[in-house]
């Protein structure tokens, strides 16, 4: 891809995005054939970003290039156009498949998402796990019924019809996922694809490769090989793909590389989903059951993967004169979080690699005299204690952006309301949150403040409700997905219309005369009456 370059994320000291996929800060060198339907980066075997300096060559693998990416591309469109994905049964098969990986392989999913985080047991099975269980058995329950043809209702001027939309399947789909969650966002988007029957390709991110490396054999193991694919990599492998023409992209990562993948997707007007995330805030009122927010919004920060999460509180707005009691709620539930060490808790996921801890670490010394809790840093461990700095000013870089991390901002104003302004200030965030019990207060957030989504009196566990979108708004990213959304987001709704033979009027047909114009346009007005009186000639 000549005129698209990602040559900049080659560059080992080149600034690092809170969640691209291209930097990558260890060496796992891996042992996958394109053959047996997974792929080998040959940069993982020769360069070691941790130290930045030449590891001894070892066996050289087949690399994974533009002209490898296409003949993937062709294979599994020849599948496609072979019918293989369309049917109920293959779709439902694919399913189950998922379905038993997820019974036998729970252990061995938990053992990787700790490799790459050290995220806990409960929380990668709260998190991850069971959200890709309940995707998984909410399309194999809901699947006949999202199929079936929508009937629609037909007017008079095709009289005698019928119409409805038919839900087809795009063709092969390509899922870039990321190194936060990145069992649940690799496969939730790929149960949406399967669902809508589609064929798919899924790149799982390098950063976190204990789970990439396990995607690929599980998915190998479990699934149609047909039609389905792994892509293991990173930088030369992502952009062999993206060079390829696809049906839909659905990326998941920063706003940096997702403009590449837009632009990439747009020499073949490819249509993209994009969930980038964003600044998102929790606006905190006084008249609330201080220690249930406190819990509440631990939980959607520093229980929630460090903070390294798109949905995590980024900063909180509340006034000056509740803070110091919030800052002493969020003391006090931290430490019966956490423990008065928070570095040795084995309750806290740590930084996923060394550029994301420096690339923190940066963003705290910037502001360590506002710091009021916390700040005590492990390189060693990759683990930052939750931290919560003070009113910092809005042109420091822990305000400008995505924060992704445990270190939490309150920054404080006089009137509750004059939140609204702080949060438009910003690019719209993947979501808002609002703890009060003043339902003026209530209504108006939400009539206010535009976000990808929203949540009152608690933080995240909108992205686990049964019904409702996934997605982002302008800068936190475009498209949705979840369950039904899912299978919409993958799926091209096809518009149809049956008529017979019968009842074919002259009316719609040369020579158009004036009484042909006067009946026409009485039965498009809907003025049956009228068109009653024309035809006997009464009018």
């Amino acid at each position: 891809m000549k005129s698209l370059s990602l040559g900049p994320f080659l560059v080992a000291s080149a600034p690092v995005g809170s969640r691209d996929f291209a930097i990558t800060r260890q060496c796992f060198p891996k042992q996958l054939h394109f053959n047996s339907h997974s792929v080998v980066s040959s940069s993982y075997l020769r360069r070691c970003y941790a130290t930045l300096s030449v590891v001894p060559e070892l066996q050289e693998k087949e690399v994974f290039d533009g002209e490898k990416a296409s003949l993937l591309v062709k294979e599994l469109r020849k599948s496609f156009d072979l019918g293989r994905t369309k049917s109920y049964e293959w779709r439902v098969s694919q399913l189950e498949g998922i379905a038993k990986m997820l019974e036998e392989k729970e252990k061995e999913i938990a053992e990787a998402l700790y490799k790459d985080l050290s995220k806990p047991a409960l929380e990668a099975f709260i998190s991850e796990f069971s959200q890709v269980k309940g995707s998984c058995s909410e399309a194999l329950q809901e699947l006949k019924q999202w199929m079936k043809p929508e009937k629609v209702n037909t007017s008079i001027t095709t009289y005698p019809s019928s119409a409805e939309i038919v839900s087809e399947p795009l063709g092969v789909v390509l899922v870039i996922s990321t190194w936060n969650f990145p069992f649940l966002l690799s496969m939730d988007p790929v149960i949406g694809a399967i669902s809508a029957g589609n064929a798919v390709v899924l790149k799982p991110s390098e950063i976190a490769p204990a789970t990439s490396s396990l995607l690929a054999n599980l998915l190998k193991d479990y699934l149609d090989n047909s039609a389905i694919r792994v892509v293991e990599g990173a930088v030369h492998e992502t952009t062999a793909l993206l060079e390829q023409k696809w049906d839909k992209i659905l990326y998941t990562g920063s706003a940096r590389v997702g403009r590449i993948v837009m632009a990439a997707a747009a020499k073949h007007l490819t249509p993209v989903v994009l969930e980038l995330g964003g600044k998102c805030p929790a606006v905190v009122d006084s008249d609330i059951n201080l220690q249930v927010a406190a819990r509440r919004i631990i939980g959607g920060k520093w229980a929630c993967n460090s903070g390294q999460a798109c949905i995590s509180v980024d900063y909180i707005i509340t006034t000056k004169e509740f803070a110091p009691k919030l800052i002493n709620a969020l003391k006090e539930e931290l430490e019966q979080c956490f423990g008065k060490d928070p570095i040795e808790s084995k309750d806290m996921s740590r930084i996923v690699s060394p550029a994301q801890f420096t690339r923190l670490a940066k963003l705290l010394d910037e502001v360590s005299d506002k710091i009021v809790l916390g700040g005590q840093k492990d390189e060693k461990k990759l683990k930052i204690a939750p931290t919560i700095v003070l009113d910092v000013p809005q042109e420091a870089m822990v305000m400008q952006e995505e924060i992704f991390g445990p270190i939490m901002p309150i920054i404080t104003v006089d009137n509750i309301k004059d939140s609204f302004s702080i949060i438009k200030s910003k690019p719209k965030p993947l979501a808002a949150y609002l703890f009060t019990n003043n339902e003026q207060l209530k209504k108006d957030y939400v009539e206010n403040i535009s976000s990808g989504g929203m949540l009152i009196n608690d933080t995240v566990l909108h992205v686990a409700t049964r019904g409702l979108p996934f997605g982002g708004i302008e800068e936190s990213g475009m498209g949705s997905y979840h369950g039904k959304f899912s299978f919409d987001t993958f799926s091209h709704k096809k518009s149809i219309l049956y008529r017979g033979f019968e009842a074919d009027t002259s009316l719609r047909y040369p020579p158009y005369t004036p009484k042909k114009e006067k009946l026409l346009k009485a039965i498009i007005n809907g003025n049956i009456f009228g068109a009653i009186l024309i035809l006997i000639g009464w009018s």
